[in-house]
């Protein structure tokens, strides 16, 4: 390893040791714009405070990093291994203090958290007023979406939290799994049907299917469930939408399936039947992405949601 390599590094041990990263967001700037006078602008210093501090941090690290062209500043090879590693730093103790910082402040805080379209709005806008409530500096980002999406989200750390249909591959989720029902047919209050109690699914092999699009696990249950009784839907309409899915259905366009809960909240227009043979379960579940960090307010939000729903589960008992 070549010198100004091992000064790099013992330099980036003393800024992590001291958590001043204000030299590197400098140098990082000179870096991105190629000129001082550009830089200071954008930082809100003068050009010759700029320059002194880009001297100091050469002259710690015992090498140039930048060569002084006429029209421009060019990245030497340690101006480019440190604007490489200067960025990771930065982003690191940025972490690190906002990490830090909700350890001191457990009331205060964002959680992102995904919620799918086709679950009751209404309990989870309860739910979230609650904490609210309890914790009212508290600030929330929802997103509407499929379980998959929330899923492939949670896994990508753009969301902290989500609710979700369990699939069946859920190893790199941590979960609390607080509905388990069956999914009910759904067809037009003319349709033939509506005089049956229950239903095989193989009866429906003629009929047209409205049907969730591919973001949503549910959609893959009902697929699942046509192929073990040997055939495959006709799907004429797939949307993200349950309104949608419900005009449809009550304009006659065709059927759908849909979990009991949800089936409650129906228009009139509509009729709900049992399935059996097989019935088609759905799991729903608080999920979290397993062995990242957290937050101790979206940590006392699990917690706190944990228990409302297990009192929801209680209060739906027979």
């Amino acid at each position: 390893m070549i010198n100004w390599l091992k000064l790099i590094f013992f330099f980036i041990l003393k800024v992590l040791s001291k958590l001043k990263t204000t030299y590197l967001e400098y140098f990082i700037e000179v870096a991105r714009t190629s000129s001082f006078t550009e830089a200071a602008e954008n930082l809100y210093i003068t050009q010759p405070a700029l320059s002194r501090i880009i001297k100091s941090l050469e002259d710690e690290l015992g090498t140039p990093l930048f060569v002084r062209a006429r029209k421009k500043l060019i990245l030497t090879d340690a101006g480019h291994v440190l604007n490489k590693h200067a960025h990771i730093i930065v982003k690191q103790v940025d972490l690190l203090k906002t990490e830090l910082g909700n350890l001191l402040t457990p009331k205060k805080g964002h959680i992102r958290i995904g919620l799918p379209t086709i679950t009751n709005s209404f309990f989870f806008s309860k739910l979230l007023a609650s904490f609210h409530h309890e914790y009212p500096d508290v600030t929330f980002q929802l997103e509407e979406d499929g379980s998959k999406v929330i899923e492939e989200k949670i896994i990508d750390n753009r969301l902290d939290i989500g609710v979700i249909v369990l699939p069946d591959d859920h190893s790199r989720l941590d979960y609390f799994s607080f509905i388990n029902e069956t999914l009910k047919l759904v067809v037009p209050s003319s349709h033939p049907l509506v005089k049956k109690e229950e239903v095989t699914l193989d009866e429906l092999k003629k009929e047209k299917f409205i049907m969730f699009n591919q973001d949503f696990e549910l959609r893959n249950l009902i697929l699942a469930a046509c192929k073990e009784s040997s055939f495959q839907p006709n799907i004429i309409s797939e949307t993200s939408q349950l309104d949608f899915i419900e005009e449809m259905v009550a304009s006659n366009l065709g059927i759908t399936l849909l979990p009991e809960s949800t089936c409650a909240e129906l228009t009139s227009h509509l009729h709900t039947i049992t399935i059996a043979n097989p019935t088609i379960e759905w799991n729903l579940a608080l999920v979290w992405k397993k062995d990242a960090y957290l937050s101790q307010i979206a940590k006392e939000f699990i917690r706190f949601a944990k228990s409302k729903l297990t009192n929801l589960n209680d209060s739906s008992s027979p």
